[in-house]
């Protein structure tokens, strides 16, 4: 395992330090590509973490290690032993970075589907000795593509019943028009 995959966010081992073995971890969207979209648009103009996210604020260096998966989500691959995600214990193997801090000031930016290099980047310029992640675990990843689906689903269910109201409402309409039309009130 490489340390110095992206020295931004890890410090190099120290000679006291534990040595990891080389690990293949990759980490897969439980959910599919529309659910994934959906979410994506759902969080882009979120500027703060929602009840129940897991908010983690780490000194630099952070002692993680990001990837990128093929859906250009940021994952954590590897958390240094002694580096400072460590000591919070609140950074696992796994976790999805759904937001950043902005560049400066407590706003956060949704980092879904934005790539590796840019939540690099962000962390990189981050005014300030902290930066803010908020983690999703990858089972709450799912389950919040699930919740989204399910979200869709009943919006186009009252969609189609509301047009379905519609429908029968102006099916009543012409009705009526055509009685109007044979008379005044279709007395003679």
């Amino acid at each position: 395992m490489s340390w110095h995959r992206h020295p931004v966010l890890t410090s190099p081992p120290s000679s006291s330090s534990v040595t990891l073995p080389t690990v293949h971890h990759t980490y897969k969207p439980l959910y599919g590509k529309k659910e994934e979209e959906e979410l994506i648009r759902a969080t882009r103009g979120q500027r703060t973490a929602g009840a129940g996210e897991r908010v983690v604020e780490l000194k630099r260096p952070l002692g993680v290690v990001l990837e990128e998966d093929e859906k250009g989500n940021v994952y954590v691959e590897t958390v240094a032993p002694l580096g400072n995600a460590a000591r919070t214990g609140v950074v696992k193997k796994g976790d999805i970075v759904v937001m950043c801090s902005a560049t400066f000031g407590d706003q956060l930016w949704s980092t879904r589907g934005c790539g590796l290099p840019r939540v690099l980047s962000a962390i990189k310029v981050r005014a300030g000795p902290t930066v803010t992640l908020v983690l999703e675990s990858a089972e709450g990843s799912a389950k919040k593509g699930q919740n989204n689906m399910r979200a869709m689903q009943a919006r186009e269910e009252a969609r189609l019943k509301a047009k379905a109201k519609k429908d029968k409402l102006l099916e009543e309409l012409e009705e009526d028009e055509k009685k109007l039309k044979k008379g005044l009130f279709g007395l003679w």
